[in-house]
């Protein structure tokens, strides 16, 4: 039989990034914490938590907290269906994003379940290709990704598609890609890459030139402002959604280094298949938003 008290304290652990804080948050000591912890693992017979800073669950670890996440989650749900009392606790949903949905579409999608006031949201933000990872590792209940095919377990929905552009000022332009888009001027030139996981730009010299450069002289900017002023300043060129390109374009500020060439996304919600009215609730307001804004 699982001791629910102790599986609290290894997740608590984990979310908190140590024994002292997860002590904290649970109104007990560090030693308690500790305790109930070493309790879990000698009851499971295994190791459950890696003692590094910050701790990590080992795999027997993070299938415990899935499974704990999952309970919990149902457990919230059937509160909320037994009583209408205002004063339940709002039910936490961890969700994976990607940082041009959450910059794009993501709020407006969600904000009619947002004004409710019995759900909060915690984002793991990642690559597009890289937040269906923490849905398979159980550190998310549900997830915007690329991938179409749902996980064992789990439910998906199409969302819609984002199109993304080549694009650089018409100066930067002139003076990288004089004779039009070529391997050599594209792995020569200053591109602005989100972060080390993002392959668009690597998608798209596949689609249109058959192949991609061996190697990019690139700047890394995790952020999507930041990202595109990096491009209008002439600092470089880079894969830009049409949400922020379709103005920069229209007044010329911007040009396509490939004219006329887009690279699609289609987008999909995943999540855990569980009978629980938060997450169902939630699932079914971002998918409704997240259509109205997206194209089809």
């Amino acid at each position: 039989m699982l001791d629910y008290k102790h599986i609290e304290a290894l997740a608590k652990v984990i979310q908190e990034g140590g024994f002292e804080r997860a002590a904290q948050a649970l109104f007990l000591t560090q030693s308690a914490v500790s305790q109930r912890v070493r309790q879990l693992e000698e009851s499971s017979g295994q190791i459950l938590i890696s003692r590094t800073t910050p701790p990590q669950p080992t795999s027997a670890g993070k299938a415990l907290l899935k499974h704990y996440q999952q309970v919990k989650l149902l457990e919230e749900g059937l509160s909320s269906e037994l009583t209408a009392s205002s004063a339940l606790k709002a039910t936490t949903l961890t969700i994976g994003i990607n940082a041009d949905s959450l910059a794009h579409w993501f709020i407006t999608a969600i904000d009619p379940i947002l004004q409710k006031m019995d759900v909060l949201i915690d984002l793991r933000v990642d690559d597009q290709e890289q937040t269906h990872n923490y849905l398979r590792k159980g550190e998310v209940v549900g997830c915007v990704s690329t991938e179409a095919k749902a996980m064992q377990g789990c439910l998906v929905e199409k969302l819609g598609t984002m199109n993304y552009r080549l694009l650089a000022t018409p100066d930067f332009i002139e003076r990288w890609f004089p004779d039009g888009l070529s391997l050599e001027d594209a792995g020569q030139a200053p591109a602005v890459i989100f972060n080390r996981k993002d392959r668009l730009h690597f998608q798209f010299f596949e689609q249109y030139l058959g192949q991609a450069p061996k190697s990019l002289a690139a700047h890394f900017i995790p952020a999507p402002d930041q990202f595109l002023q990096l491009i209008t300043n002439g600092n470089s060129y880079g894969m830009v959604p049409d949400w922020q390109g379709t103005e920069l374009l229209e007044s010329k500020q911007l040009k396509e280094i490939l004219p006329g060439a887009t690279l699609q996304l289609n987008l999909y919600w995943h999540c855990w298949n569980l009978a629980a009215r938060p997450l169902q609730d939630f699932s079914n307001q971002l998918v409704a938003g997240a259509r109205k804004q997206l194209t089809n």
